[in-house]
């Protein structure tokens, strides 16, 4: 018998819809229609009421959703985006695409996310945009950078990659700023076969934007009304997309039990954090992100024992060469969340009798 626990099983989420998968790859097939056309077209009407927003525009992946995002909202060369250290390169990278500066704000003392305290304090007269990322499915306090870019008169673009079906107060995640980027990518709770991602935003000139910039700046054949480029959700992967939407909400309801037997499980453990938890939220629990001064003998423990985990992210953004200009001292708030953090196993089609495994074996290395 296999008992191992997997990191995650993308291949559970195609077993699952493999008979609607065929079908669908089938239909594709005598369509006809490659790129772009009416499969896109449902796809983002259905995105856009499910973000609680009046547009979604589907691109090829999502840093090109979040660059996007920001050129169409008249970020450029030269202007300060505050983007959080602690996050996945691409936010940072999807700034320096525009031409724009990405300036760091530390993750919230306590938090995986930076919020409005964090940006106020990376605030210049030089800032024109802040870009609060749901790290993790977990979302941001929304309601302070709102009102601390309004004091400022900046822009808000939400990075909400791994926020798919994410609320704060009832309200989805991408629906509070100007706009909000989503990627698509295979691992994600909205997970196409391929790359994919989407800009969301409920103000139509943004959204006419967007068109142009990931079609050759075209929205008619042979005109060209911009400077933009080759980047446009697949129908095929739109169609996968909008059948895996209608199993998003019970897929995240699975993942919100796996965290909650997490939470009752580990409740209490000595040497060992939980994730924060703030009763505004209802995460999308894209990952379940522990914390502990034995992070690496503790991820070799549950290897040794077939569970897989893994380090998301294993340094902040500025320690990387392309963005080590921007590096602080040693000893950064990020720099010290980044040795500590592990993720557990999460996914919608994970048991409790796999969840029960990995406490288990948490709780066996910590003696407990």
């Amino acid at each position: 018998m296999n008992d191992t626990v997997p990191f995650l099983d993308i291949a559970a989420a195609v077993a699952e819809q493999r008979p609607e998968l065929d079908a669908l790859w089938a239909k594709f097939l005598d369509s006809g229609m490659f790129i772009m056309g009416p499969e896109l077209a449902a796809f983002e009407t259905s995105f856009a009421n499910f973000t609680g927003t009046a547009h979604a525009i589907g691109v090829g992946n999502g840093l090109d959703a979040l660059a996007f995002a920001l050129e169409a909202a008249g970020i450029g060369p030269g202007d300060e985006v505050i983007v959080p250290a602690h996050t996945f390169i691409a936010t940072w990278q999807a700034v320096r695409m525009i031409g724009a500066v990405p300036v760091a704000a530390e993750p919230a003392p306590g938090q995986y996310n930076s919020g409005a305290p964090e940006f106020d304090a990376a605030i210049t007269p030089r800032t024109r945009a802040l870009v609060p990322v749901h790290l993790y499915g977990d979302p941001v306090a929304m309601e302070p950078v709102m009102a601390l870019a309004a004091k400022h008169e900046i822009v808000v673009v939400e990075d909400a990659a791994q926020a798919h079906g994410a609320r704060r107060n009832g309200q989805p995640m991408g629906s509070f700023g100007l706009a909000a980027s989503f990627s698509f990518y295979p691992a994600k709770n909205l997970g196409a076969l391929g790359d994919g991602g989407a800009v969301v935003t409920s103000d139509a000139g943004l959204a006419e934007r967007v068109s142009l910039l990931r079609n050759y700046g075209s929205v008619r054949k042979y005109e060209h009304d911009a400077h933009g480029r080759n980047s446009r959700l697949d129908p095929l992967q739109a169609a996968v997309l909008s059948l895996r939407l209608t199993r998003l909400e019970a897929w995240n309801a699975a993942r919100r039990a796996i965290a909650a037997q997490y939470f009752t499980e580990l409740a209490g453990m000595n040497g060992l954090t939980l994730p924060p938890q703030d009763p505004a939220n209802e995460p999308a629990w894209h990952l379940f992100v522990i914390r502990t001064a034995a992070r690496d003998k503790l991820a070799a423990h549950l290897a040794e024992q077939g569970i897989g985990s893994l380090v998301h992210y294993p340094r902040p953004v500025y320690r990387f060469a392309p963005f080590a200009s921007a590096a602080p001292a040693s000893g950064s708030p990020a720099d010290q969340l980044c040795t500590q953090i592990l993720s557990l196993p999460i996914g919608p089609h994970q048991s409790a009798a796999q969840t029960s495994r990995v406490v288990a074996a948490i709780k066996s290395y910590f003696g407990q």
